[in-house]
């Protein structure tokens, strides 16, 4: 038996979730300070905002292109060691380039090749980390895990920021160094996780095999309604991406105002994560997330008409905590509903969308801030938001009905085909 798990189960006790959670915070908190490094980075070779797009495009493509690979070896071969010897690779990666840093050799054509591997390890270590929660936790605990893993994720996301751009000041060569460190000691948390491995998939490599996430999704109503909601309300609900503008032509604070809009979201997150974490959602938990999911809308309706600089910041406050009550409940969903020897192809699948509607949401904002003016964008995008969740309701009436988290409660909403009367 599992540390924690039995009839009460209890996640501080649980050696082995408390390991996956340091792993995944000390990961998170080091491409959290990647991300604003390699940014500024790139920027002072180049000056260039074109190629600053073509950071996200790099780190889209090998995600799009390996999902189905990615996904059959989270199923395959053992979880644990599959995200370990990524970690490995990208510790490797990110010292790589503090050396050349280090030495004044980098070049927008290291960034952009440093940039294309550490986003196929990405694709590969993320769906075998989502997979691999379920086994370390029992079924009745897995929201309250959600929630601790999605809090662990939001301060890293308010803290790495910042710890990168300071040391970033410094050196950049620091920055990489010390995220180096960190995905070492996440790998070093993850080697010491214990759990029985088990043999999922067996027997040669089929088209049918590797295709299996996608047809279990679409074979399971409950599953595609809530990654498909989750991508289309990302999708529209994009206002993160325009902050500048909205920091330095609606608001008028400036960049110290812009850091405080961008962290606004995670803080939210935070608390919810934090209060889940305590109080998970026990009943109505289907009817909680389409509200969740109108929340985020009306929070960023709100954005987008505000004038006033605490008015737009609790807005987006809203915004992020409303989030993380649908994030919860979904993932819940989504891992509970999902068998063991699946859960690695379904990750995959599910962390494709995830990064589309992030990728192409911003896309999106840019697109219709430049068509009807940003403003009117940000504005569509929430009134658009609120129509995906009314038509989701009536679309997938069997997720609107899902009442508590529990495992029986889950099996009967995502039975294969199931499909209830509106």
């Amino acid at each position: 038996m599992q540390d924690g798990i039995g009839k009460n189960p209890s996640l501080v006790k649980n050696t082995n979730f408390l390991l996956f959670l340091s792993s995944r915070s000390f990961s998170t908190l080091a491409y959290q300070m990647l991300a604003v490094a390699i940014g500024w980075h790139a920027y002072f070779i180049t000056h260039s905002v074109f190629f600053l797009g073509l950071i996200g495009l790099f780190q889209f493509i090998p995600m799009f292109l390996l999902t189905i690979p990615v996904g059959h070896a989270a199923d395959k071969f053992h979880r644990r060691f599959l995200a370990l010897s990524c970690q490995v690779i990208e510790a490797i990666l990110v010292v790589f380039l503090a050396v050349t840093t280090l030495f004044g050799h980098t070049d927008k054509y290291i960034l952009l090749g440093v940039i294309t591997l550490l986003a196929a390890a990405r694709a590969f270590e993320g769906p075998s980390m989502q997979a691999l929660m379920p086994a370390l936790v029992d079924e009745e605990a897995f929201p309250r895990a959600a929630a601790w893993s999605s809090a662990s994720f939001q301060a890293a996301s308010i803290l790495g920021p910042a710890v990168g751009g300071l040391l970033f000041a410094v050196k950049p060569e620091v920055v990489y160094f010390t995220a180096a460190v960190l995905i070492s000691a996440s790998a070093f948390s993850l080697g010491f996780i214990r759990h029985e491995h088990k043999t999922r998939t067996s027997g040669p490599v089929s088209i049918s095999s590797l295709f299996a996430g996608i047809h279990f999704i679409f074979s399971r109503r409950a599953i595609l309604g809530s990654i498909s909601l989750d991508l289309f309300a990302v999708l529209l609900g994009g206002a993160t991406a325009l902050l500048p503008y909205f920091a330095d032509k609606v608001l008028f604070v400036g960049p110290a105002g812009l850091g405080l809009l961008r962290a606004a979201p995670a803080i939210g997150a935070l608390i919810v994560s934090f209060f889940l974490a305590r109080r998970p959602v026990k009943k109505n938990a289907g009817r909680t997330m389409f509200a969740a999911v109108a929340v985020f809308g009306l929070a960023t309706i709100v954005f987008a008409l505000s004038r006033s600089f605490w008015l737009s910041l609790f807005s987006l406050i809203v915004l992020g905590a409303a989030d993380v009550f649908s994030v919860v409940i979904r993932s819940t969903l989504v891992q509970i509903g999902t068998p063991d020897d699946m859960r690695g192809r379904v990750s995959s699948v599910n962390s494709l969308f995830i990064g589309t509607s992030n990728q192409l949401g911003e896309f999106e904002s840019g697109l219709t801030a430049a068509w009807f003016g940003t403003v009117p964008a940000v504005l569509i995008g929430g009134l658009g938001t609120l129509v995906v969740a009314v038509l989701w309701m009536k679309l997938f009436p069997e997720l609107r009905k899902l009442d508590s988290l529990s495992k029986s409660s889950i099996a009967a909403t995502t039975a294969p085909n199931v499909h209830q009367p509106g």
